[in-house]
């Protein structure tokens, strides 16, 4: 059984998104849980998964890497070889025949990567050969990140390429849109922070140089889908693997005031996920602060739960309320929500581990 439409919880109503007819406002966030198969292809356990979590008003699927170069974790899906593409259309029918929506993000990670991970173990590439200095996961444990390679001129715009490739393999793929993953620290985001770019080509220095690629980006997958299939998601208080900037508020909002030219399918923001008292030029309510500047549809994402994210729709200051660890553990969280039934609690243990356990095997409620 369906949740209700209730008009007493905003999250359980219906929303027009472009062509898209909602059935609630609860969006999946795209949750990294590396339970790819081999070539970093989905498969059917993948597929389960999604199909479970069909109630939700929208799935934004898993980042997935747009090329070989994007990889920067093991076991995460691609979106660029016919194999992958196979595997992400059995979760797309899975999650159609549920009556759900699902998007794909794209992703390049830029330089949160390791030679491990890289074809013929070159080193990652970034705007710029900045260190963030930290460690991540690699087939061989965790291993310090090494200085990336910086990206020539003349390379920059086959990464938009490729993106614009994925986008294709994604409408092949079943996918009923896009969303363009430019935050979170990877390659976008390190393009946007004068922290991570120290260019002086037409791809840094002032903020409408650094947000080029971007907008380069963006055009290139709206060529693909057009605009109201494709979303994007930013972190403005974004800090990590060593993100800072001098004037975020002012980078961003020179992005979103920019992307009221598009009619895109949603802007997606995250909430600064960590106490900001080390950077106390960031925003600390996101949502609020641009509420007032995007004209277009909001979401917002980070830490919500059922009373704040019906208290952020009910005072308009999002649209539609991303849910992580929530989905992780709830499959049928809107029912749940509708029902006021109590919340499984997510295993964090079991977030990036293979097979089933903490994956697939949350129990749905009785009711």
């Amino acid at each position: 059984m369906q949740a209700p439409n209730n008009p007493t919880q905003p999250l359980l109503t219906h929303f027009q998104m472009g062509h898209l007819r909602l059935k609630n406002r609860l969006v999946m966030a795209p949750l990294t849980r590396r339970r790819a198969g081999k070539g970093n292809a989905p498969v059917d356990l993948n597929a389960t998964y999604y199909s479970q979590r069909a109630s939700a008003g929208l799935i934004i699927a898993e980042a997935s890497q747009i090329s070989p170069q994007g990889v920067g974790y093991p076991n995460t899906p691609g979106i660029y070889t016919n194999r992958q593409i196979e595997g992400w259309q059995k979760i797309t029918r899975a999650v159609h025949d549920n009556n759900g929506i699902i998007f794909l993000q794209l992703w390049h990670v830029g330089r949160i990567s390791h030679p491990l991970l890289q074809p013929n173990h070159q080193l990652p590439v970034a705007p710029s050969a900045i260190n963030p200095g930290e460690e991540l996961t690699t087939p061989q444990g965790k291993k310090p990140i090494e200085t990336p390679r910086a990206l020539r001129l003349e390379e920059i715009s086959g990464i938009v390429e490729d993106y614009m490739q994925a986008a294709r393999n994604a409408k092949e793929a079943g996918f009923d849109g896009v969303e363009i993953h430019a935050a979170n620290s990877y390659l976008i985001d390190q393009f946007l922070h004068d922290s991570s770019n120290h260019r002086t080509d037409e791809y840094g220095g002032p903020i409408p140089h650094r947000a080029r690629f971007l907008f380069e980006v963006l055009d290139a997958v709206i060529a693909v889908w057009g605009s109201n299939k494709v979303g994007i998601r930013l972190a403005p208080s974004g800090t990590r693997y060593g993100m800072n900037d001098t004037d975020p508020v002012a980078l961003f909002d020179y992005v979103v005031t920019k992307l009221n030219d598009y009619t895109l399918a949603y802007l997606h923001l995250v909430e600064p996920m960590l106490p900001l008292d080390e950077y106390p030029h960031y925003l600390k309510e996101v949502n609020k602060h641009y509420r007032n500047i995007y004209k277009g549809i909001l979401i917002a994402c980070g830490n919500f739960n059922q009373e704040k994210g019906n208290d952020y729709i009910g005072m308009g200051w999002a649209d539609l309320i991303a849910f992580g660890r929530l989905f992780i553990a709830n499959p049928d969280l809107p029912r749940r929500f509708a029902f006021d039934v109590p919340l499984n609690k997510p295993n964090t243990d079991t977030f990036y581990n293979p097979g089933p356990t903490g994956y697939t095997d949350y129990p749905f409620m009785n009711k």
